[in-house]
């Protein structure tokens, strides 16, 4: 082991790391002595364990969704969809090495554990198993928990763990993020022994969370969530957005911001729009007939083969647009549903008047919605983003909201304070 603790395999004898470890665990334990074996990030998560009111000696995951409730949360979460990556890329693997795949929430509840059958029986022991809460307050010092705890990368071997039922263990976990808010939306895991805490297993992990933000935004591209839309429904995205996405079978078209524009206008409009209204709607400025009927001559062309039919101007189809999902995310108090959906404003470079209204009732519904909602999960996925990180009430909710001794709590309480001005 190196002199930070970090399990090196090719110095000497691994099993006197191993009494070592134990030894140094068995203080801390004991009368909370620290062996310098002890490595720094392994100390503070014990520490932050213990003052959660973690029990090295009798702690047990607790189980904290039912199996309805883990049938719904599988259903509506955004790594349901990318399973099958991970099971390719490290579920297999991990059957024939002896090893577990766990996938949890940003709660820290194992959504999904898959793998090697008899080291699941073995798991089951310790309730390593779906439905279970891996955070630190609850299960001691793990990789999924840790990594939850730090927002990183992580590898826990053997009694490094706190719960003294987990210390035969070795484990990997690395977060996964969003990957067009950079928010937290859960932790793959590898679970096993002594091989799991090395450089392979991590290089693994790596890769196949990179795999799985790939194919979160490939998903996002082709297929987006909850799409209602047929072969002849054509699809506009426009949340998050500089420009508008239009897309019609296989062809996909990137409109510049003022057809963006107009495009969002003509789809929410139930009865079209004269050119004066479309002038209005457009700017604050005066702009000329003969401009709008320009861009709309324009627009024509990129939108084929649907139509703009005029007096008043109208779109010959209604789009399955994002924007449609999330409001009827939020009439439906779905508030799962609408913080997967909003991947940012709508078009946030847009001046438009209408726009900006329209923009800012989408936020403040889709917040509203959250802040009643009091999930905290959810509350921290719309807050851990740049288009709502300076949201002083967001944070101070979600602190509310977290459980004492959670993993994420330090982080919220940093927000804070930054946000109040104190950074001492």
């Amino acid at each position: 082991m190196r002199r930070d603790g970090a399990l090196d395999p090719g110095a000497g004898d691994g099993r006197t790391d191993l009494r070592l470890l134990a030894s140094a665990h068995d203080a801390f334990v004991s009368d909370g002595s620290v062996d310098p074996v002890v490595r720094p990030m392994v100390l503070d998560s014990w520490r932050r364990s213990l003052t959660g009111g973690a029990d090295p000696e009798t702690m047990v995951a607790p189980f904290v969704i039912d199996a309805a409730g883990l049938a719904e949360l599988r259903d509506q979460h955004p790594l349901g969809p990318v399973m099958p990556v991970i099971r390719q890329l490290l579920v297999e693997e991990a059957e024939l090495a002896g090893m577990l795949v766990a996938v949890s929430d940003a709660a820290g509840r194992l959504l999904w554990v898959e793998g090697n059958h008899a080291m699941r029986s073995r798991a089951e022991r310790m309730n390593f198993v779906e439905g279970t809460s891996w955070r630190e307050t609850d299960a001691g010092t793990n990789a999924p928990g840790t990594a939850l705890a730090l927002d990183r990368e992580v590898q826990i071997f053997r009694a490094e763990h706190l719960a003294r039922t987990v210390t035969p263990w070795s484990c990997t976990a690395a977060p996964i993020h969003d990957p067009d808010t950079g928010s937290l939306v859960g932790v793959l895991d590898l679970t096993g022994g002594d091989p799991v805490a090395g450089p392979t297993s991590l290089a693994l992990v790596r890769a196949t969370v990179r795999a799985v933000e790939s194919e979160l935004r490939i998903n996002r591209l082709t297929r987006p969530p909850g799409s209602d839309r047929n072969g002849s429904r054509p699809a506009l995205e426009v949340l998050g957005r500089h420009q508008a996405e239009w897309r019609s079978g296989a062809r996909q078209t990137r409109l510049g911001l003022r057809h963006s524009e107009i495009l969002v206008l003509l789809a929410e409009s139930t009865d079209g729009m004269t050119a004066d209204e479309l002038e209005a709607a457009l700017s604050v400025q005066p702009i000329a007939t003969v401009t709008v009927r320009a861009e709309l001559s324009r627009l024509r062309q990129a939108i084929l083969p649907y139509r703009i039919t005029t007096r008043p101007y109208r779109l010959d189809v209604r789009p399955d647009s994002d924007l449609e999902r999330l409001r009827a995310a939020v009439a439906g108090h779905d508030h799962r549903r609408a913080v997967e959906l909003y991947r940012g404003p709508l078009l946030p470079h847009s001046e438009s008047p209408a726009i900006i209204d329209l923009r800012e009732q989408l936020h403040h519904g889709v917040r509203r919605l959250l802040l009643e909602a009091g999930d905290p999960d959810s509350l921290l996925r719309f807050a851990d983003t740049d288009f709502a990180r300076p949201d002083l009430q967001l944070w101070q909710a979600a602190e509310s909201l977290l459980p004492d001794g959670s993993p994420r709590r330090s982080e919220v309480l940093r927000r804070i304070r930054a946000l109040l001005g104190d950074d001492a």
